[in-house]
This record gives C-alpha cells, sequence and structure tokens, in this order.
C-alpha cells in the first residue's frame, strides 16, 4: 500500500472553501467532505491524537486526495451531497433512499388530467406536492376520483376512446373524452380539485352548499343528492388528513439511535395536513456522532437530486446541529425564500417532534423484530444443514409456456432477508424447448461462468426441482476452480404439492433432509424458494407478452419496429390498437391512410 505524504499535499492546499475526496489503495472513493476552509479542514485529519476511531481507520486506508474549489458554502455543499450520490463512499453516512418525491400532476390539456408524477417537470401543467411516498400520492388520487370525476388515465388511452370507460360506469370520471360532460362542466371540477390540492377545502364545501341547495329550490334532487355526497366525502377526507394546528408548512425530524440502528422519522405538514411520514434508515459508519449522522441526512435529504422542490419554510430538528446556520443558509439560497431549522422548541411543536421521535422508535422496534426473526430462522437452518455460518444463499427456478419463452430466476438472500439488488433473469437460448435441464445449466453457467470474487459465491444454492435438475448443477460445479464451493440443495415438491411437506435434497439425491413443516428453517426454504418462481414466472409473462404484443403488427407488411413502436405509444398498447378506427389509426406518426387501412383490416379479419 502506498504511502500518502500528507504534509506535502497540506502545503498545497488553499484555504478557500471547497470539496474534498479522500481515495485508498484502489483509487476507490472512500470519503467525500466539504469546508469553509479547506487547508484547516483537511489538516485536521492529521493531528497526533485523534480520539474519533472511525477517522483513525479512515485515515489509515487514505492514499491520496483530490480537491475541488468552489465560490461559496453552499456551492460546496451542494457537490458534496452530489459526490456522496455518485460515489457511495463507505466512510460516509448515506442515505439510502433518494429517490426524487412523488408530485400529483395536474396537466394543461383542454380536459386536464389528474396523475401521479415523479421526476423533472417537463411537461405543461401544475404539480402538486411533494408527497412522502409514491403510496401517499396513491391514495390522494383515489380519493380525490370519488370526490372530484377528473379523468386519471393516460393520455393514448383518453385519445382512443369511442365510448366510457368503467371509470365512468363507477362515477369516478365524468368521461369528458365522449362527450358526456361540458367543457364548462368539467372545467369547474377541475377548478375544485386545483383548490382541494391548494389546501381551499372549506371554500369548496361552501361552494358546493350553495350549489346543493340551489339544486334543492330548483326541485332538481338528482343533483342535490350528488353535491351532498361530495360534501360529505370532501369533510371525511379532510377529518382523516386535517393538523388540530396552527402552522400551515413545516416539516419535523425525529431521531433515534438505538440498538446499533439509527431512525430518522420525517413528518411533513402542508396546508395545515400531513402530507404522510416516513421513517430513513441510514447507512451510518461505525462510530458515528448524531451530529454527524443528522447533518449529513439533512444535506442529503434536502439537497439531493429533486429534493429543493420540498424545502419546507421551517424544519423542527431533534437537537440542535453544529453547521445548523449553516445548512440554513444554504436552503434558504437553494430554495430562495427562507428557511429556518429551529430546534429549542415549545408547544405544538414540541408536540409534533416527541410525535416523530415516537415513530422513529417504534420502526426501530419493528425493523429489529423483524432482523429478530430473520436470524432466527437462519441460526436454525444453519443447525438443520449443519453449517457454520450462512451469509449468502440463492436460489434457481425455469419457468416457460410448453418450452416457449424460458426464462431462467436466480434470486438473492443474504443476512437481511431478500436483496432485491442482486436479483437477476435470463432469456434462456439455444437449447431444445421444454429441456429443462439444459436451462438450468444454461442458467448456472450465465450465473457463476465469468465469476471470480469469492464474495459474491452463495454458501447455498437451492434448486427449485429434483434429482435431474440438481444432477446438472452438481455437474457444473465439478469443474469449478473457485476455493470457496457452495452447498447444492435440490428442493423437491411434496406430495400434491402442499408446503410443508418439501424434501431436501443433497449429493445429487443420495442423501434426504426432512424439516418439520412448522419450523422457521423451513419458511426460510419456501421463502426463497417462492420468491425465484415468483421472480421466474414474472419475467416469462412479461416475455410472453412482448412477444404476443408484437406478433400480431410483425404480421403486416409494411409495418415496420419504428411504426409498431409508435402505434403501441400513441394508442396505449395493443388493446388501444385494436380499438382505434381507421381515422385514429391515420392520426398516428408516420402512418398514411393506405397503412392504417391496411392495419386495421389486418387486425380485424377483413380482406
Amino acid at each position: 500500500m502506498a504511502v500518502f505524504d500528507h504534509k506535502a499535499f497540506l502545503k498545497t492546499l488553499s484555504t478557500e472553501p471547497g470539496v474534498y475526496r479522500m481515495y485508498d489503495n484502489e483509487h476507490q472513493v472512500i470519503y467525500v467532505g466539504k469546508a469553509k476552509n479547506l487547508k484547516k479542514r483537511v489538516s485536521s485529519y492529521f493531528r497526533a491524537n485523534i480520539p474519533d476511531t472511525k477517522t483513525r481507520v479512515l485515515v489509515g486506508n487514505i492514499c491520496n486526495i483530490e480537491i475541488t474549489l468552489t465560490n461559496t458554502e453552499t456551492e460546496a455543499l451542494l457537490l458534496e451531497n452530489n459526490l456522496i450520490k455518485k460515489y457511495q463512499p463507505r466512510y460516509n453516512i448515506l442515505l439510502r433512499d433518494d429517490k426524487s418525491y412523488p408530485y400529483i400532476f395536474l396537466s394543461g390539456h383542454v380536459h386536464p388530467r389528474l396523475a401521479f408524477h415523479r421526476g423533472s417537470r417537463k411537461y405543461k401543467g401544475e404539480y402538486f406536492g411533494p408527497f412522502p411516498s409514491s403510496a401517499a400520492v396513491s391514495e390522494s388520487l383515489r380519493l380525490m376520483q370519488k370526490i372530484f370525476p377528473v379523468r386519471q388515465c393516460e393520455d393514448a388511452y383518453y385519445r382512443a376512446r369511442s365510448r366510457p370507460c368503467l371509470q365512468h360506469q363507477l362515477k369516478r370520471c365524468s368521461a369528458p373524452c365522449v362527450g358526456k360532460v361540458s367543457d364548462d362542466e368539467y372545467r369547474d371540477q377541475v377548478d375544485m380539485a386545483r383548490q382541494f390540492l391548494n389546501g381551499k377545502s372549506q371554500q369548496i364545501i361552501a361552494k358546493l352548499v350553495l350549489r346543493m341547495e340551489k339544486a334543492s329550490m330548483a326541485l332538481d334532487f338528482e343533483l342535490a343528492a350528488k353535491v351532498r355526497d361530495q360534501i360529505a366525502l370532501l369533510r371525511q377526507m379532510q377529518e382523516q388528513q386535517s393538523v388540530a394546528g396552527n402552522f400551515a408548512e413545516m416539516d419535523v425530524v425525529g431521531f433515534v439511535q438505538q440498538n446499533g440502528l439509527n431512525a430518522v422519522h420525517m413528518l411533513m405538514i402542508r396546508d395545515h395536513k400531513i402530507l404522510g411520514t416516513k421513517t430513513y434508515f441510514p447507512k451510518v459508519p461505525k462510530d458515528s456522532q448524531t451530529d454527524e449522522i443528522l447533518t449529513a441526512f439533512i444535506g442529503q435529504y434536502y439537497l439531493g437530486s429533486g429534493g429543493t422542490s420540498r424545502i419546507a419554510k421551517e424544519i423542527i430538528l431533534p437537537f440542535e446541529l453544529q453547521e445548523q446556520s449553516e445548512l440554513a443558509s444554504a436552503l434558504s439560497e437553494v430554495s430562495q425564500r427562507k428557511v429556518q431549522l429551529k430546534a429549542l422548541i415549545r408547544g405544538e411543536r414540541a408536540q409534533y417532534l416527541a410525535l416523530a421521535n415516537k415513530n422513529a422508535a417504534n420502526s426501530i422496534a419493528v425493523k429489529q423484530s423483524a432482523q429478530d426473526s430473520i436470524n432466527k430462522r437462519y441460526a436454525l437452518l444453519k443447525d438443520a444443514l449443519q453449517l457454520s455460518d450462512i451469509k449468502r444463499m440463492e436460489c434457481f427456478d425455469i419457468s416457460h409456456t410448453m418450452g416457449e419463452n424460458t426464462v431462467a430466476s436466480c434470486v438473492v438472500f443474504d443476512g437481511q432477508g431478500p436483496n432485491n439488488k442482486e436479483y437477476r433473469r435470463f432469456n434462456v437460448e439455444g437449447i431444445t424447448p421444454g429441456d429443462d435441464y439444459a436451462a438450468m445449466s444454461f442458467a448456472l453457467t450465465k450465473r457463476y461462468g465469468k465469476l471470480k470474487d469469492e464474495e459474491k459465491v452463495p454458501d447455498v444454492i437451492f434448486i427449485d426441482g429434483g434429482k435431474g435438475q440438481l444432477g446438472r448443477a452438481e455437474a457444473f460445479f465439478e469443474n469449478w476452480t473457485l476455493e470457496k464451493i457452495p452447498l447444492l440443495i435440490g428442493v423437491a415438491k411434496g406430495e400434491g404439492r402442499k408446503p410443508g411437506l418439501e424434501t431436501l435434497l443433497i449429493d445429487g439425491g443420495r442423501r434426504t433432509v426432512n424439516i418439520a413443516s412448522d419450523s422457521p428453517a423451513l419458511h426460510l426454504i419456501q421463502h426463497i424458494r417462492d420468491e425465484s418462481h415468483r421472480f421466474a414466472i414474472a419475467g416469462h409473462r412479461n416475455k410472453r407478452q412482448k412477444q404476443r404484443t408484437q406478433s400480431l403488427l410483425e404480421e403486416i407488411e409494411g409495418v415496420g419496429q419504428k411504426r409498431r413502436q409508435a402505434l403501441l405509444k400513441y394508442l396505449g398498447g395493443m388493446q388501444g390498437v385494436k380499438a382505434a378506427n381507421i381515422h385514429q389509426l391515420k392520426q398516428v406518426p408516420g402512418i398514411s391512410p393506405q397503412t392504417a387501412e391496411k392495419i386495421f383490416n389486418h387486425l380485424h379479419d377483413k380482406a
């Protein structure tokens, strides 16, 4: 390992603000930091006595440091968060859930659409939010659909309609696509939905009350009953979301450190309503201080991609931070309005903070309980299989229909349970259709044929099948060159394929292991086997559907890949293409009147 000459490096450092990146001997970024004064900050890592264990270990691994100067400390803070997201350094505190937050989108069409939106705001219309989770958006849209019959369908689906859809029959859409509502009436419903999303529920209710009274006076009791139902639903929704307080816009940050876990609970209040809550478990290096953890979380949460749009005017913290004023200045500059970070609070704010802390503690208890259950299952499985340790398990399954569209799946379980990021699917090719043994060999070769990292070699590989599939797996590993060799186990289904009657086949089926049906160890095996089965079937269905969708259009002469894609995209999938008439087909870019007629005749079997 090369020795880093920190004395020579420190002599060259600037005193201006900026960001520093520390590298190890493999030139991997292991830490990213920011500083108001780079020379002063970086020099502090190389003092004679460093009491912090984590910093001592970090410094011991430094082989190089690179710096980037910035004009201001705010620029340094933004760059730091971008680099942390890019490199995911192992000595930084990492906010794992860094997805952009979802919004409700009201489009700018003649008949606007209410929809879920995540990502850049490139479409013309209005964006309401952000919401703490996609579930919060979905629930809000579901409730709003009952109150305001504004369409939520995709534009391609909307354009292709020739008769009202099921949502209209359920009274959840006024069907503007086929003229079941006048433009003025539809615009009125859209305006009320807009007011509701802006937190003006009382104004809407007052307007609806007047409308209901007017309808009653005119003896239009059907309309009066309809408006009455709208008012009742609105009041019900208000009760569910209402906050009994005086704060229109505020984020409350709860924080609990317990049993080796760190939980940050975000409670978001907008327009006097709780938009929702969410708990985060940042990835924290050992011996990190609470101040350091929360400072890193606040920076990554609000200054990450898309995060600046969700910065509240007031952010309540569980304790004061050393860089609190710097963070407040940066957030104010980025959001272009004054943002306050408050820690010494009382009254209603203190009640909200107590609630956020309580939720953070409860989340740790739930996570700990789930982890204890997983640990118990792993411990019992180790005993049943007589293994010293199980850190990683993988399971394979094959799915096809009469030998067509064969897909193999591989799912991965580690010490935390399912590791979805490691899941893999393989499109099986070059085998005799329906040959599951050959498909298993294909999947194993794809998965392990070029594997060189022993850490990726599982301790146990489960094969969903009997002696045949297990034999193919053992044949593959006969020429295995790595030192670590996984234990191969076939999971044979019991009589009637009933869960709990599975038999484990080891050594090519020469040895069997039966685990009690009520054992948590067997439940773990069933879990990984069911996951591989589900993952394989989902991949097979997607492949089969894609083939079926394309095959109908591929049969039409003169309709190439680009035209097929345009048809499917513009008309909302194959169902939309089938439902379209010749005039609608002609509207698709690249489709001539002659081609539209040819497509229509082919799909409807007309000579």
